[in-house]
């Protein structure tokens, strides 16, 4: 299997092109090709238009999972495509920021996801679910805890600018295996 990181792109990528390729070090979307790759999907011409991308007889299938390759050839994960959030600063993807935050001793787990902001981009807000018995209970207790996890943000430079924080007291995730967290459902969430 060969594995590459291309320039992020929502759109479909009819024909390989190797102006697609990234450089060491930066982030883009993981593609793929080998015998175990299909073609196409079943019936699904538009699903396949945006996730297979045709080179000479091979196909390569866009992960729809974003990272980098290191200096060494490793691959560096940074979350699914869909999640990251368009910024006025920038993207910022979900797994390095949320790592972040996920550091905090009272922090279960915790989701970036945006709300809208202007001309497009979003606004990032982080959502906390706090560890059982850890909810802020009062307008002081949760501006200690927000004080506590921008005070970790600020020692990176893909969270320094996070400046809104919210609490959940339960994320929606995929009932199948618990880790799944729907970001789109928070996002709502987060909009009202």
């Amino acid at each position: 299997m060969d594995l590459r990181i291309i320039r992020i792109s929502d759109a479909p990528i009819a024909e390989w092109d190797d102006t697609l390729l990234l450089s060491s070090g930066v982030v883009g979307e993981i593609v793929v090709s080998g015998a175990m790759v299909t073609k196409t999907y079943v019936n699904r011409p538009d699903a396949t238009a945006l996730a297979k991308i045709a080179d000479a007889g091979r196909v390569w299938h866009r992960m729809g999972d974003l990272g980098y390759l290191d200096a060494g050839g490793r691959l560096w994960f940074y979350g699914r495509k869909s999640h990251r959030v368009e910024t006025a600063l920038g993207p910022l993807y979900t797994e390095p920021v949320e790592k972040v935050f996920n550091q905090h001793p009272r922090v279960y787990r915790s989701a970036l996801v945006g709300i809208a902001a202007q001309h497009g981009l979003k606004t990032p807000v982080l959502i906390v679910e706090p560890e059982a018995g850890q909810m802020p209970k009062t307008a002081e207790e949760r501006a200690r805890f927000v004080s506590e996890l921008r005070i970790l943000g600020a020692d990176y430079s893909m969270t320094a600018a996070i400046s809104r924080f919210m609490f959940h007291p339960s994320f929606p995730v995929d009932i199948r295996h618990n880790a799944k967290i729907f970001r789109e459902q928070l996002a709502e969430w987060a909009e009202k």
